[in-house]
């Protein structure tokens, strides 16, 4: 699936480094910044 600027996250959820999770529904109105980066270790 490819986003252009401006275009709303899907929804999602993941675990959080405390084990908890988290979904993106969790931040609903409210502005959030998703910052993606590679594993560690890997080209890009």
């Amino acid at each position: 699936m490819a986003l252009s600027v401006g275009d709303k996250a899907p929804a999602f959820s993941l675990v959080a480094d405390d084990g908890a999770p988290v979904s993106l529904v969790d931040f609903a109105g409210k502005k959030v910044v998703l910052f993606f980066y590679p594993k560690a270790d890997t080209p890009g």
